[in-house]
């Protein structure tokens, strides 16, 4: 029986902050744009805040309405990928196996290490005091026989919760639940599953496996074992890194394509240093495009070769942007999937040769922070009217 542990930092960018300006503490924290961004959206937001009804991925226009008294900031992504940096390294020190899925939240395998603690909440424990000694940060753990189960235990007693459901109490800690927990239930499948009479996890486990396949394809099958508590995926160590992306909303709509080129090469300058820095090569490379209307789209093109460097990234986003008919634009991005740490180069390309000098780029950027060397094509003149 696998020992499986979840960790979950509480309102991880909110606590970062909170953590840098100890004035912010006990007042409501809305991360994501000031409060007079007319395009900003939150990202996160603390405790506080949310007892008004703000919640990520609202926006910041709507979240001054409902909660006016609170504090609203950009965000810091450099900050926080430091302190997530800092806390994964500590993972190591617990098992050897360790899968991040974000930037705040990962698996440990702990199977075979129960013997070094008195109990599983004792383990527990320790993972959460080592996080906060080290960053005086607070994670809420969850301890159970698998992914599913010890992700639901972590969420359990947020925040700073620590929760672990033992082989034998699977059926009480399930059968209750709403449908809803169970992961793959959206809004649509809840609505579905609620027209047949099934709302809870008791109830679901009421029906075959065959009806729920016929009514759900692939996701009955899988709602079917997960009602059971079953979950086989394994830990995977390598799925650390599934992909590296940036993006960008403009302050305002931008339909100009020289400036949209600059914006992209800037942005896959970023990917190539991140994936340089991780020791990755990317075969995958894809594009993001929102439209003034909302309306969004993303495409993608493998190479049979692996990259690290701005040139081809930048080269593949660009053919990718060209292709698809340029109105007003408010967010572009450009991302690296299909990651590998073994590169297979290309018989036609000399990627060695580009690899070398993004290197270079990169080791005169971290000589010379202050000033740092980028290509033209970042560079944009607004044209004479």
């Amino acid at each position: 029986m696998a020992t499986i542990l979840h960790v979950d930092m509480d309102a991880f960018y909110a606590a970062v902050e909170l953590l840098d300006h100890p004035e912010y503490q006990g007042r409501p924290l809305i991360i994501g744009g000031y409060k007079d961004s007319h395009r900003g959206v939150v990202s996160t937001c603390s405790y506080e805040a949310r007892k008004y009804g703000v919640h990520s991925a609202m926006s910041i226009k709507r979240a001054v309405s409902l909660c006016p008294q609170g504090i609203f900031i950009p965000g810091r992504t450099e900050r926080y990928q430091q302190v997530s940096r800092e806390i994964h390294n500590l993972f190591t020190q617990f098992s050897p196996q360790v899968e991040p899925l974000s930037i705040d939240e990962a698996f440990l395998d702990m199977s075979g290490c129960e013997h070094f603690y008195r109990s599983l909440e004792k383990m527990g424990q320790a993972v959460k005091d080592r996080i906060n000694q080290t960053t005086g940060l607070v994670a809420s753990v969850g301890i159970a026989p698998n992914k599913f189960l010890a992700k639901l235990a972590s969420d359990w007693k947020k925040p700073d919760g620590l929760m672990v459901i033992y082989p034998e109490q699977v059926d009480s800690f399930l059968l209750s639940l709403p449908v809803s927990k169970l992961w793959g239930v959206g809004e649509k499948t809840r609505r579905e599953l609620q027209r047949h009479g099934i709302r809870t996890v008791k109830e679901l486990r009421i029906y075959p496996q065959q009806w729920l396949e016929q009514q759900f394809g692939s996701l009955g099958n899988q709602l079917y074992y997960l009602a059971r508590g079953i979950d086989k995926r394994k830990v995977e160590p390598m799925a650390d890194v599934k992909s590296i992306s940036q993006e960008q909303t403009f302050d305002t709509d931008y339909a100009d394509r020289g400036f949209l080129k600059s914006q992209l090469a800037l942005m896959a300058a970023k990917v190539g240093h991140r994936l340089r820095q991780q020791g990755l090569y990317t075969r995958t490379i894809g594009i993001k495009v929102r439209f003034s209307d909302f309306k969004t789209i993303t495409r993608a093109h493998t190479l049979d070769y692996g990259v690290c460097d701005d040139d081809i990234i930048y080269k593949v986003g660009l053919q990718l942007l060209d292709a698809i008919p340029i109105t007003l634009i408010r967010l572009l991005g450009i991302g690296a999937y299909n990651l590998s740490e073994i590169q297979q180069l290309s018989l036609f390309e000399n990627t060695i040769e580009t690899n070398e000098l993004s290197t270079l780029i990169d080791k005169i950027n971290q000589k010379f922070p202050n000033s740092p060397l980028t290509k033209g094509r970042t560079l944009y003149k607004k044209p004479k009217r």
